[in-house]
């Protein structure tokens, strides 16, 4: 079977990715900061083919250290789910969370370390296990906010700036990748969901934005790769 590396595991979309590719019968290797706080994901682990590791995605010796645990084991998904939005919550404040006049670099700082470096790091750290898989991809977590041409009610600095910088990032993965060792890789939105980054007013739950995002996965081709995908299928603008 398959083998699906999921950061972010513990909650949200990462925990759902981790149910739904477990039904379907996939390995996983399923990565959250503090295992611990997710019995959910732990129940998932006691009756499926799931590796529970401990990481986060903004360390690099936490990286390192998950790297050589794994080993040489093939990794046909590679699958970025972690994130944050920084202080503050989106789901109680709206648009007034990261409004204008509200920099903290600090945060900044933070954000970036998680969206943005951490994904590049990742890949960089496990590039040769997606190599030796099947399927090879490399797929991370945007959002829409990241879009510069889809942005026209502003706010939101920090998030939509580490978003768009990840589309940047994953974007030349997709070039670099696909030449060095066949690689496809892609940035891809889930839609606003209902979780707890998302809040209880989201257009999705996150059922249907995962089940519509593995089918995206699926369907992945070195022709569509680097493209800016949403979990429906459809193509956002950069």
């Amino acid at each position: 079977m398959p083998t699906v590396l999921v950061t972010g595991a513990g909650r949200g979309l990462g925990l759902e990715f981790v149910r739904q590719y477990s039904s379907a019968g996939w390995d996983i290797v399923a990565c959250a900061r503090d295992p611990l706080r997710s019995p959910e994901l732990a129940a998932l682990a006691a009756g499926g083919r799931i590796r529970i590791e401990t990481l986060d995605v903004g360390d690099e010796a936490s990286i390192r250290a998950l790297t050589a645990r794994l080993g040489e084991r093939p990794l046909d998904v590679l699958l970025g789910c972690a994130g944050t939005m920084g202080q503050g919550s989106f789901a109680t404040e709206g648009l007034d969370f990261g409004r204008f006049g509200n920099c903290e670099p600090g945060d900044w700082a933070e954000v970036y370390r998680v969206n943005v470096i951490g994904p590049m790091l990742m890949a960089e750290a496990l590039v040769d296990n997606v190599a030796r898989s099947a399927q090879k991809k490399i797929v991370t977590l945007t959002s829409v906010v990241g879009s510069i041409a889809g942005n026209t009610i502003g706010s939101l600095y920090k998030y939509r700036a580490s978003k768009a910088a990840l589309n940047a990032v994953m974007r030349s993965l997709s070039i670099d990748l696909a030449r060095s060792h066949g690689i496809i890789a892609s940035p891809l939105h889930p839609g606003w969901v209902r979780t707890e980054m998302g809040g209880p007013h989201a257009h999705l739950d996150a059922v249907t934005s995962v089940t519509g995002m593995r089918a995206v996965i699926d369907g992945l081709t070195p022709e569509r790769a680097g493209r800016f995908w949403m979990y429906d299928g459809s193509e956002l603008p950069w």
